[in-house]
């Protein structure tokens, strides 16, 4: 096995900032029409892949204050993007969810980066773009892994839900 040089390490390096900027920029302009930023739309993302998700589950997947979490949540649910319900087995829980509304929002801003990965699918074929997710995976911090993997597969469960 070769050793990598540092600077296929800078290559890559500058790719994931510029592969980032890119996968991001035509939900930020559908944000800004909004007067939503990127802190928005990562949660209507998770709370979209995770009906019912409790603040602290939230929090914890953001990695975020609570206040910044807090004032977010606030435009969301003021916007009506975003409800709050009270926990059936918790009443001092509440869990969030996407609006009707809120779930249009959320489809338009995740429509332009699943027409992107159609491309890149296409341009690289099924088994590089599954090696592609491996690799992503491993970027992430080992001790995260298994619970992003457990998020990844509730959000596909969630999206298998409301397709049916």
């Amino acid at each position: 096995m070769s050793k990598a040089k540092n600077s296929d390490f800078n290559d890559a390096i500058e790719l994931m900032f510029f592969a980032y900027r890119d996968f991001i920029a035509d939900p930020d302009v559908i944000l800004e029409a909004h007067g939503f930023g990127r802190a928005h739309h990562r949660v209507l993302h998770f709370v979209a892949g995770n009906p019912g998700i409790s603040i602290a589950d939230l929090l914890d997947i953001l990695r975020v204050t609570k206040q910044s979490l807090a004032r977010v949540l606030r435009d969301l649910i003021d916007a009506d993007y975003i409800e709050q319900r009270i926990g059936a087995h918790d009443r001092r829980k509440r869990l969030l969810h996407l609006t009707a509304k809120g779930s249009a929002l959320h489809s338009k801003l995740i429509a332009p980066q699943e027409k992107r990965f159609n491309q890149v699918l296409g341009a690289i074929g099924p088994q590089a773009f599954e090696q592609w997710k491996k690799t992503m995976r491993l970027v992430i911090n080992s001790e995260d892994r298994e619970n992003v993997d457990k998020l990844i597969e509730r959000s596909r469960d969630a999206r298998t839900e409301t397709a049916n």
